[in-house]
């Protein structure tokens, strides 16, 4: 599988009435082709290989801007999927080019979620034709299987990106 990555800073502004709304969100970018392999009979890409693009979007997202899940291991915890969702509204195919957008939507101690958007540029398009979007929420689990708090630096790292500051949860729980 090939893949190129990027990330982008983006902020917009929302007027309602006279009240200035400023939406900050961290958008991690990475780029996936298709392989002939990820589609089905139908020609088209089998729908549980969106989760493995998602889990590119992650890990690569974590690696760029957190650290790597082979750094998390080391620090005797993993962060296992528990929950995940996704709504497809157009098929890609063999050789498309994708663009996997990346953000962090929640955290709290124990566990965080990532919003996905599964996108491809399309030629004569002004603006790219979402595929799928989705999310996946992870616990922090030991090694044995016990649910446990992620390590302070990694939680401040995962927070300062989070897409809405109302969804951090600083409780310890």
């Amino acid at each position: 599988m090939r893949w190129s990555k990027s990330c982008c800073f983006s902020t917009s502004n929302q007027h309602s009435g006279n009240q200035q709304k400023l939406i900050q969100e961290h958008i991690f970018q990475t780029t996936v082709r298709v392989l002939y392999g990820d589609t089905d009979a139908g020609g088209v890409v089998y729908n549980a290989n969106y989760l493995r693009y998602f889990e590119i979007g992650r890990t690569e997202l974590m690696r760029e801007w957190v650290c790597s899940y082979s750094d998390i291991e080391k620090l005797g915890f993993v962060l296992p999927v528990i929950e995940c969702w996704s709504r497809f509204k157009a098929p890609a195919v063999y050789d498309d080019l994708l663009i996997i957008e990346t953000t962090i939507a929640e955290i709290n101690r124990l566990k965080c979620k990532f919003n996905y958007r599964i996108i491809r540029q399309q030629q004569g398009l002004e603006r790219p034709k979402l595929l799928v979007k989705g999310y996946t929420v992870h616990a922090a689990v030991t090694r044995e299987g016990k649910l446990t708090r992620l390590p302070e630096d990694i939680f401040q790292k995962i927070a300062k990106l989070s897409f809405d500051n109302r969804k951090i949860d600083n409780s310890p729980k």
